[in-house]
């Protein structure tokens, strides 16, 4: 059995892989080859499910915060506004690069310089902004226990193995001549 940290130490380090795959493929740009298509789409596919549930685990945290804090001040309200922003700002930005997927998978090769403009906006969003959470990481090291903290990233079997596969399929259709540090 692999533990929690193992767990979302992976699925991250697929997704920063995931992100780092369709940036690079970006830069080396489709230009109508449709052999980006389906690793386009695989590549949408997995960040829209990790992203589903990593906004899930933020809203537990939010909500877990406020109940274990007892007593809010400026510091917290500041640090749960901020947590607020993000999740805003990752939904507005996911929706136009969902958008485009869909587009590339309705459409095919057509939509490729669509789905790229997305893909690049949504991506350099995600790494300007995710990852950077300060104030409530330092609010959860002092609230949460082990149970909480399993609780807030909720990763069952299922999950776990359906990210699996979502990442493989990504991995199995990246364009030849793709490539990133570590492949």
């Amino acid at each position: 059995m692999t533990s929690l940290m193992e767990r979302i130490g992976n699925e991250r380090r697929r997704l920063r892989n995931v992100r780092q795959r369709m940036a690079a493929a970006i830069d080396v740009g489709a230009d109508g080859d449709a052999a980006f298509v389906p690793f386009y789409v695989a590549a949408a596919d997995y960040i829209d499910a990790t992203m589903q549930r990593l906004h899930g685990q933020d809203v537990r945290m939010g909500e877990m915060i406020v109940e274990k804090v007892g007593e809010m001040d400026a510091t917290i309200e500041r640090a749960l506004a901020e947590l607020d922003d993000r999740l805003e700002g990752a939904k507005a930005h996911l929706k136009p690069f969902l958008a485009a997927r869909d587009a590339v998978r309705d459409n095919g090769a057509a939509e490729l310089g669509r789905f790229e403009k997305a893909a690049r906006e949504y991506s350099d969003f995600i790494a300007a902004t995710m990852g950077h959470h300060g104030a409530t990481n330092d609010l959860c090291a002092k609230l949460f226990s082990a149970d909480d903290w399993e609780y807030m990233a909720a990763v069952s079997d299922e999950q776990a193995a359906a990210e699996e596969k979502l990442f493989a399929r990504v991995v199995e259709t990246t364009p030849a001549g793709v490539t990133v540090p570590g492949d």
